[in-house]
């Protein structure tokens, strides 16, 4: 009897409510704890990379739709909307790099891994001016804001304000932590390095626009003047009259300070996706070691040249903003004058760019194979960045051979046209194959990586016995060659070379001459650049005035194309510019 009662007490213990409770109590406690750490610290990489993308481009997206439905002048979108949005999502990217940078200060951790390939220094130099001159820019919507404050959106004030904040904070953030390989709440910070790019391509996108609005009315006005067209551009005005005696100033000053603050948002968007593909990355300590510059000889020919075409366009820049303004007559003179200066131009740096790849065909220096997402997107941003000039190239080239109009620079235009796309293919392949060759200044230093290369070679007859005393620079050559048994021929006899030079001695495979002359190519590419990014940025653009392009493709198609590729074409030239300098500080 007692042990039947005890049997139905342990029945009722398991199957009673309370213990129900207790136990589907605890499985959802389980449950959710297990949700926590797959979403905390192991949701996968790849999942949150693409959730993060998504996110991102969704945001420009918004953006951009916002800009399209702007450009109608529609009563039910108006710039201080867009402004609006722009200005929340500077906030939150404000939000979060404070974030991020308390939490840095207060980790008692060691210094966190940095990718030394990420943001150079002089980078972030060049992006510290064009910030610079960002903030002047904000200055000038600021004082227009004060001038016109009593009939427009006080949104029109704010802006720049937070503008110039967040401009601040960033540059701060660039300069002490775009380098860091982010380990700790990865998935939190993808979102928000991807916001932060993708806040700045939105800030770029409505530059651009703002620029290109602001030429095609002058265009369209100047057209007017010339007699070719009755139509006149709808520019918005304020409802009453300024209050200081300098807001026609600020206004035409913005519009020569917009192509800096263009270049530095995009700038700073690719900086910022090296930090996000960065996120979660297991560095390779052996191939994240900044290499040394090498020291510079004696340069002239290339600075000469160099400075010779800066001095040409700036001339070619000034006539043709002069004349273009006046008759027909001479604003087609001023057209050809800039296309013969193009064509000039182009074959120069053709030539100047093939002479450096033939170099390198001469010279067998190795190839750096080791994984560099900054090297990477400088790689993809280069062909990616080509694809506007080339898109406008092709239209020209069609436009020229199908057109009824013979204006006196039809062939010249067509010669810059296929120059151009010439040009731009030959450079990227010298760019490219520039980033990832390897000079070898010693072969001890590639051929056997335990050497170190200050170490001087000696002969095996010469090193004395050990006698308690060990002679590091023969042993390490002794283990590098003896690693190699096994290997090419050529790695083991490259050791076998190394080791019977005389003392003091140290081989060096690439000849000065060679290296001086792709120095030489490497500046005057880069100074060819610099010329070629000042015309179209200042208002040299002649191709909204090439008749051939409008009788076969319509104005509104033709300048719809020009507005996609001239920014795409400066964002080139100016990355060309980064490019080939880091290709200098390399060769």
């Amino acid at each position: 009897m007692v042990e039947h009662s005890g049997l139905d007490i342990m029945f009722l213990n398991k199957y009673s409510p309370g213990s129900s409770s207790t136990s589907s109590t605890e499985a959802e406690n389980k449950f959710f704890s297990k949700l926590k750490m797959s979403l905390i610290k192991k949701y996968p990489q790849k999942n949150a990379e693409t959730l993060s993308a998504q996110y991102g481009t969704n945001l420009l997206l918004v953006g951009v739709s916002l800009m399209l439905a702007l450009a109608q002048r529609g009563p039910a979108v108006k710039e201080e909307h867009l402004l609006t949005f722009i200005t929340v999502l500077m906030l939150v990217q404000l939000v979060w790099m404070l974030c991020y940078m308390i939490r840095r200060e207060r980790e008692r951790s060691p210094v966190p891994e940095r990718d030394a390939h990420a943001g150079t220094r002089w980078i972030r130099g060049g992006l510290t001016m064009l910030a610079l001159l960002s903030l002047i820019m904000d200055a000038f919507r600021i004082g227009h804001f004060v001038g016109y404050h009593s009939c427009v959106s006080a949104v029109l004030g704010v802006y720049p304000i937070i503008h110039a904040l967040h401009t601040i904070s960033q540059v701060h953030f660039l300069w002490f932590h775009i380098k860091d390989v982010i380990k700790k709440y990865e998935t939190f910070e993808r979102f928000g390095v991807i916001h932060a790019v993708f806040t700045n391509l939105l800030l770029w996108c409505n530059g651009v626009m703002s620029e290109a609005e602001h030429f095609l009315n002058n265009q369209r006005r100047r057209l007017t003047a010339l007699g070719y067209t009755n139509y006149t551009p709808a520019e918005p005005e304020h409802n009453c009259n300024c209050s200081t005696s300098m807001c026609s100033m600020f206004t035409s000053s913005l519009y020569y300070l917009y192509p800096f603050n263009i270049e530095y948002h995009i700038f700073v968007s690719a900086m910022l996706f090296v930090m996000w593909k960065n996120i979660g990355r297991t560095l390779d300590h052996h191939n994240n070691r900044k290499r040394p510059s090498t020291r510079t000889s004696i340069l002239l020919l290339g600075p000469i040249l160099g400075l010779l075409a800066l001095a040409s366009s700036i001339t070619v820049l000034v006539v043709y903003l002069i004349h273009v303004e006046k008759s027909s007559q001479t604003r087609e003179a001023a057209v050809s004058m800039f296309y013969c200066y193009g064509v000039v131009m182009m074959a120069c740096m053709c030539g100047a760019s093939g002479t450096g790849l033939l170099i390198y065909r001469l010279e067998d220096w190795p190839m750096d194979t080791g994984k560099n997402p900054s090297r990477q997107l400088d790689s993809e941003l280069l062909m990616g960045s080509s694809l506007g000039s080339w898109l406008m190239s092709w239209c020209s080239v069609l436009a020229v051979g199908a057109s009824q109009s013979s204006p006196s620079y039809r062939w010249t235009c067509l010669a810059y046209s296929l120059l151009l796309i010439l040009e731009k293919c030959v450079q990227n392949l010298f760019i490219v194959e520039s980033l990832y060759r390897r000079c070898r200044e010693h072969v001890g230093s590639e051929d056997c990586p335990g050497m170190v290369p200050e170490i001087f070679s000696v002969t095996g007859s010469m090193v004395p016995p050990y006698d308690g005393i060990v002679n590091r620079a023969y042993e390490t050559q002794d283990k590098c060659c003896a690693s190699m048994e096994g290997e090419q021929p050529k790695k083991r006899q490259v050791c076998s070379r190394n080791n019977s030079l005389p003392v003091g001695k140290s081989l060096n495979v690439t000849p000065g001459r060679n290296r001086q002359i792709l120095k030489n190519i490497t500046i005057f590419l880069f100074m060819c650049n610099i010329s070629l990014w000042l015309l179209p940025a200042f208002g040299c653009r002649p191709q909204y005035d090439n008749l051939p392009e409008q009788e076969m493709f319509g104005f509104s198609v033709w300048s719809t194309v020009l507005n996609v590729a001239i920014p795409l074409n400066l964002f080139y030239r100016m990355h060309s510019v980064a490019s080939l300098f880091e290709v200098f500080r390399k060769v």
